[in-house]
């Protein structure tokens, strides 16, 4: 009896099968790497929208106030003001539908080309910021409603070897549900870290130190944080897509994960990191105005969706493996 209870405990969770299934799965349906091609083709041809005329009226402003007329402080403006516009110049609003836990991969929203086989795209500025800040929510909204949909189709053809539209748009409208909590809870837990950072950096301002040091410590202070509290959360979404659970579930059943296959996950993580940070300098090669950008865009298309799908295998991997191990 032992012997055979043995033998029915699933393999633990591998790395290398979990990534060649993800390929293997999206080399099978390549359908769904047009989510992230026609993102990237918006963002390449399709009209900028920018915050370049407020970040200037801004900055005119601020000059206006007697308290920053010092030296230090004119050095210290022009440093963010030159930031702020280099910032502005490339910066696309529209950049915003690529959301984050839950969304479409785009090489595009990164690189924020100026240029395009057909010359400058159309420059819009945003009117207000009020206006740029609802614009901004629309958008972001419905890149959460798309990027629900792409992964629910690709946690499908992931998990199961194939891919069933009609229950995937079945299951849509509580997956968005579960993902803007999810979203809503990310954004409280950053609003938690940002709180006591906003103090250190008062601190770190009243001691004197330059702006260039207080940025790196700030930084790294932030990377720090941000790679302790989220690590345990890289799963918090794949237990909506898979398993159907609930948000709240979900993250509980993301730290239990990680914690039981911290060293396995964690080189799942970094791999798939490397992977496709590494060969996205090969895709960002050919200049913006090149018609060689669209072999880029599909290679990108094709690895962040399979880098994705792999993340899926390994999740059902691992939650089947710790249900049984632990009984």
């Amino acid at each position: 009896m032992e012997t055979q209870n043995l033998q029915t405990i699933p393999a633990p969770p591998s790395l290398i099968k979990s990534l060649l299934a993800g390929f293997d799965a999206i080399s099978n349906h390549l359908e769904l790497i047009v989510f992230a091609i026609c993102l990237d083709v918006l963002l390449w041809f399709g009209p900028h929208l920018r915050l370049m005329d407020l970040i200037k009226s801004l900055f005119t402003q601020l000059t206006d106030f007697p308290e920053l007329q010092s030296g230090e402080m004119d050095a210290t403006l022009e440093f963010s003001q030159q930031a702020w516009l280099l910032f502005a110049e490339r910066f696309n609003l529209v950049s915003m539908l690529r959301t984050l836990p839950v969304g479409i991969p785009s090489l595009m929203a990164v690189k924020s080309p100026l240029e395009s086989p057909f010359g400058n795209p159309w420059l819009l500025e945003a009117s207000s910021f009020s206006a740029a800040g609802m614009i901004t929510v629309f958008l972001i909204v419905i890149g959460i409603i798309l990027g629900t949909l792409y992964f629910l189709a690709v946690s499908q053809t992931a998990t199961i070897g194939k891919l069933q539209w009609n229950t995937a748009l079945n299951q849509w409208p509580w997956a968005i549900l579960q993902v803007f909590l999810l979203s809503l809870f990310f954004i409280g837990l950053l609003l938690a870290i940002s709180i006591p950072l906003s103090c250190l950096f008062s601190v770190l301002f009243l001691s004197g130190l330059g702006l260039e040091k207080m940025s790196l410590i700030l930084i790294l202070i932030f990377g720090g944080l941000l790679l302790w509290w989220l690590l345990p959360l890289v799963f918090s979404p794949h237990g909506i897509f898979v398993n159907k659970r609930t948000m709240w579930i979900s993250v509980r059943d993301s730290f239990r994960i990680t914690r039981q296959t911290m060293p396995t996950t964690g080189l799942l993580i970094l791999t798939c990191f490397v992977i496709n940070e590494g060969l996205n300098y090969l895709w960002k090669i050919p200049s913006e105005n090149s018609w060689f950008t669209l072999v880029g865009i599909v290679g990108h298309s094709f690895v962040a969706t399979s880098l994705l799908a792999a993340s899926f295998n390994y999740y059902r991997d691992a939650d089947s493996w710790l249900r049984v191990a632990q009984t």
